[in-house]
């Protein structure tokens, strides 16, 4: 038994080692990621050549005026070639195409994807397309865990492994949020949750996150001005309705975008076949965009990842109600815009973006109403960061998580909670599929979003076991014994053998038959064939048995009731793997999923 023990433990070393190994260099590619976008970026927009990030500071309007629309054009025109060239994958936000890389190619990435991903998806960012820098360095990442797996012939599970530890590294590098990139592992990338897939997704998010911060500091992503938050107290009922009134605002919000963005990413190509005329129209409508709003309100907010302009929002120095609703219904259309004709880029940050803009809305106008109710931008702007986000995603963890890690303000984790809560009920009531699934479903790839197959193993021996046994004494000849069994209606499968009222085996008809069929020589007055088995009490968990069939190599246990020695009156039924293959398609049908064998998603 010992040396059966040291080949998982051993394994568990190796994948973790890798984890390390595919965290350093998600970190060390999330840096240089960052550094690409500030060059094209002030190329593009200030007309110089610097890597210098210019952190939350809104871009300057310079002197290209008009022309400054024709940015995101000449960028998307970079981005269609490299696509269509080397790996067209990298087209889009980069989650869906990592979970369908998950569940549909056992978790197979090509390495091409990762360098085209990141030129593309600097060029995108750089240029002014209204994409986020989260998307691309997730599947960054997971190409590189994936490849790695590759080159070592790794198992298919510890493939996907390997892959969520470079999605959960992208996520944690870019933010400096490990435990929003371990989240947003679990919620989103891993089919199983276990010690073998936990531990080496906790080593790469850990050390992504320290290679990060060695580069660009221990600062959270966004600055909250604390002192201008109410002070950590219960909230009062005032309050606590206003944030339910924002997590259902934020619903209807989230399923906005997930439609939108479908609708938009189906239209353009039927409008435009030729690639580069689509991108080069949508790109257009977005500069477009950026120019009229720095003729309006002397910025172009709305280009790139937009944290400046979230940055804004926290420090309560975009608070006119006007400006918010440009800013959300304009980040929503070019956001749209960008992805559905081409772009490369994630969702994660214009959701951001759209919370902290519907969210300070929404605090904004509630502030003027009831000015005594302690209303404030700034904390509905994190608190509807939050809730669109889960929203759109589905992931509520990773979403309350990762905005607690972005501004490190503890006071509206409450808020957060049910905000978050009721935006993911209400979006699901609208739309079932989230914002990354829905371009999978479409093309009919549907992704579980439910871990049923995990749930079912908790479940007690007796209420998975076949209860049909079949009861003979042991003393008979094989012959005797078969003629009885299939003499049986129905024929059971497995066969209790007595002595007495003691239990003296087990053999099955397939047993039998097999070797009555060989034609042996006295085989029929030989005895009848004996199989191994293990013993269950009926409260067992189904997972703790089936880790003891599997460890020893048996195909049945015998489910027992009571305490003490069993006898034959007290076997209930038997579990084998056949049976449970039964049952855990039964159980998937049982949640009435309209996709044969696919979990409904997000546990409608």
């Amino acid at each position: 038994m010992a040396r059966a023990d040291r080949k998982p433990r051993n394994n568990l070393v190796r994948l973790s080692l890798i984890a390390i190994a595919i965290g350093v260099v998600t970190g060390l590619v999330s840096i240089l990621f960052r550094l690409l976008i500030a060059l094209i970026h002030n190329l593009f927009f200030l007309g110089t050549l610097s890597l210098e990030e210019h952190g939350h500071q809104l871009t300057p309007v310079g002197a290209w005026g008009p022309w400054i629309i024709l940015a995101p054009v000449i960028g998307g025109l970079g981005v269609v070639f490299l696509v269509r060239t080397f790996a067209p994958e990298a087209r889009g936000g980069g989650v869906p195409e990592v979970m369908d890389a998950i569940y549909y190619q056992e978790g197979r990435v090509r390495p091409a994807v990762a360098v085209v991903k990141s030129l593309a998806s600097a060029l995108s960012i750089g240029s002014g397309a209204s994409v986020g820098r989260e998307g691309p360095i997730i599947q960054i990442g997971s190409s590189f865990g994936s490849s790695v797996a590759q080159a070592l012939g790794l198992e298919p599970w510890q493939r996907v492994t390997l892959l969520a530890c470079g999605a959960g590294s992208g996520i944690a590098a870019t933010f400096n949020t490990p435990l929003g990139g371990v989240m947003f592992a679990i919620e989103l990338m891993m089919p199983e949750v276990s010690t073998r897939t936990f531990l080496p997704v906790v080593l790469a998010t850990g050390t992504a996150t320290y290679i990060g911060r060695l580069f660009f500091g221990a600062e959270p992503e966004f600055i909250v001005a604390f002192a201008a938050l109410p002070e950590l107290e219960p909230l009062n009922a005032a309050r606590l309705a206003g944030f339910i009134g924002l997590g259902l605002l934020c619903g209807v919000g989230a399923f906005l975008f997930v439609r939108l963005l479908a609708l938009l990413d189906d239209w353009f190509p039927r409008l435009i076949r030729n690639d580069y005329l689509q991108h080069a129209l949508g790109m257009a409508v977005v500069g477009a965009m950026m120019y009229g709003l720095s003729l309006a309100y002397g910025h172009y907010f709305i280009e790139g990842v937009g944290y400046p302009a979230i940055q804004g929002i926290l420090d309560g120095e975009l608070t006119a109600v006007s400006l918010l609703a440009v800013l959300f219904v304009a980040k929503l259309l070019a956001t749209a815009i960008s992805l559905g004709s081409g772009a490369a880029g994630g969702i994660f940050s214009p959701s951001l973006f759209l919370g902290a803009s519907l969210g300070g809305l929404l605090g904004a106008v509630l502030g003027q109403l009831y000015p005594e109710a302690g209303f404030t931008v700034t904390e509905y702007a994190i608190v509807g960061m939050a809730a669109m986000v889960g929203g759109a995603t589905g992931a509520a963890m990773t979403a309350i998580v990762t905005i607690f890690e972005l501004t490190r303000d503890y006071n509206i984790i409450v808020p957060m909670i049910v905000a978050t809560a009721l935006a993911i009920g209400v979006r699901r009531a609208f739309s079932a599929e989230n914002i990354y699934t829905i371009k999978l479903a479409a093309r009919g790839h549907y992704i579980p979003q439910e871990r049923h197959i995990n749930m079912f193993l908790v479940r007690h021996a007796d209420e998975v076991m076949d209860e049909h046994v079949g009861y003979l004494p042991d003393h008979l000849d094989r012959a005797t014994a078969l003629a009885q069994v299939e003499a049986m209606d129905p024929i059971p499968g497995f066969i209790v053998l007595c002595h007495g009222t003691h239990i003296a085996g087990v053999t099955s008809h397939e047993a039998l038959a097999t070797h009555a069929e060989e034609g042996e020589e006295g085989a029929a007055e030989a005895g009848i064939p004996h199989l191994p088995y293990v013993l269950a009490r009926s409260e067992d968990i189904l997972n703790d048995v089936m880790k003891r069939l599997s460890r020893e190599d048996i195909r049945v246990a015998l489910v027992v009731e009571g305490e003490g020695i069993p006898r034959v009156h007290d076997v209930g039924g038997v579990i084998s793997p056949d049976n449970v293959g039964h049952e855990v398609l039964r159980h998937f049908q049982n949640r009435q999923d309209p996709r044969p064998g696919a979990a409904a998603p997000d546990g409608r």
